[in-house]
């Protein structure tokens, strides 16, 4: 055992970790491109992104350049009563991608605090119009981070038992099937009529850490329709779903709709540096202009507006500028989509999905679709030794790689899937 990893067991307490049962951490020294290196030399392409957030793979040079350039010139400074370059360049780019309506960039340090302070920002929205509107309707399945007000608005028990008699109350409507799409927009339509909602929050189009699970663009654009009719505020997390995951830009580009509010985190800076944003319409900024301060929106942290981040996200915003980024978006998309007919009608599995450059395989095991399903460590196990870092949902694999990845890496994915599926088709038949 290495010193690193001994004093990595000395010290550090992981994520996601289950401390006494896990098996050794890796010790990573380097990562270019699609590809971790590890101590002991071996090799593993991160088919994940690093949990989704490296979409144009590790150690880009354009990126690594604007950040070296912002630390000659700022490398943080306070952004109350301050402000910077960087920070004003990036939420100007950032409101002219966006629709039109979403007006004003607020700056947060990840997905579950741009999420927070979307929540904050509508539950205060109407306090200060003197409207008691309180209640959040949600999807069951939802993750929107680990903060307890994200906690509240996603699924309940699987990470978050402990904490449940913490929440504020939320409604859920049921996961928008083809069979039930239209039960749920009735049920939702009921709840917005109570004229006591202040807002509905999604992922939009694809719920992450549910499974990959995917519903369709004409539900959200029948939900969000519903809300506004009745002024019920939007959010969509697309913390996970922007930045080409879903073929484009952003996944709200696959709807006819748009929101009040988008929270933005993850690939934002190219996965680098952390950062979030929550970007409302000035209809939600307007409403916290008072002579009263109590009125304002009294939050922040000693980061916000960091602008080595800033400055890694306007980088960022460069690559999605080249043609270049798109065609391998699509590139990626198309194998993926190749690769899931040739599997679709396998006994082992019992869905495929894909949305962009996210393939899903829904393992057929009897348990249904369950985070804590036994096979996900022995298909963890089994990717690690074939030089893959994937990291199940439970019974769900699934790659989300970075867009540098190339085909051959692809194919090796593929060849990995098919034994692993291979292995669970014999475990049946015994």
């Amino acid at each position: 055992m290495s010193e690193i990893i001994q004093k990595d067991k000395q010290y550090v307490w992981h994520p996601f970790t289950q401390m006494q049962t896990a098996s050794d951490a890796i010790e990573i020294i380097k990562a270019k491109d699609a590809v971790l290196f590890a101590a002991d030399r071996k090799e593993y392409i991160d088919c994940n992104s690093s949990w989704w957030v490296n979409v144009h793979g590790h150690g880009n040079e354009h990126i690594a350049n604007a950040i070296s350039e912002q630390f000659k010139k700022i490398d943080h400074v306070i952004f109350a009563g301050f402000t910077h370059a960087k920070a004003v360049e990036l939420a100007e780019r950032i409101v002219h991608i966006l629709p039109e309506p979403l007006q004003k960039v607020f700056f947060t340090d990840n997905g579950s605090t741009a999420v927070e302070v979307a929540l904050k920002m509508v539950v205060q929205y109407w306090h200060n119009l003197d409207e008691p509107k309180r209640r959040i309707l949600a999807l069951d399945g939802a993750y929107h981070g680990d903060t307890f007000g994200a906690m509240a608005v996603g699924q309940r028990g699987y990470f978050n038992a402990p904490f449940e008699p913490f929440f504020f109350d939320v409604d859920f409507l049921d996961f928008p099937t083809a069979e039930n799409e239209q039960e749920q927009l009735a049920y939702a339509e009921k709840l917005f009529q109570t004229n006591e909602f202040a807002a509905v929050i999604v992922e939009p189009l694809i719920q992450g850490s549910s499974g990959m699970r995917t519903y369709s663009s004409s539900f959200l654009d029948s939900l969000v329709n519903l809300a506004k009719k009745h002024k019920v505020l939007v959010i969509f997390d697309e913390v996970m779903t922007a930045w080409g995951r879903t073929g484009k830009l952003f996944a709200m580009n696959h709807c006819t709709v748009i929101p009040d509010i988008v929270c933005l985190s993850k690939g934002l800076t190219g996965g680098v540096l952390p950062l979030g944003l929550t970007v409302a319409t000035n209809e939600i900024y307007n409403a916290f202009l008072s002579v009263d301060k109590s009125k304002a929106l009294l939050h922040g942290h000693s980061f916000t507006g960091n602008a080595l981040s800033c400055a890694a996200a306007c980088a960022s915003l460069d690559i999605f500028e080249k043609d270049s980024t798109w065609k391998n978006i699509k590139r990626i998309e198309d194998v993926n989509l190749a690769y899931q007919a040739s599997i679709q009608n396998h006994n082992a599995v019992y869905e495929t999905r894909v949305l962009g450059t996210i393939l899903a395989i829904e393992l057929e095991t009897g348990e249904g679709n369950t985070y804590f399903s036994d096979i996900r460590d022995k298909a963890y196990n089994f990717f690690l030794e074939q030089g893959l870092l994937i990291r199940p949902l439970g019974n769900v694999i699934f790659i989300n790689p970075p867009y540098c990845i190339s085909n051959e890496q692809l194919a090796s994915i593929y060849k990995a899937f098919d034994s692993f599926l291979l292995n669970i088709q014999k475990e049946k038949a015994i």
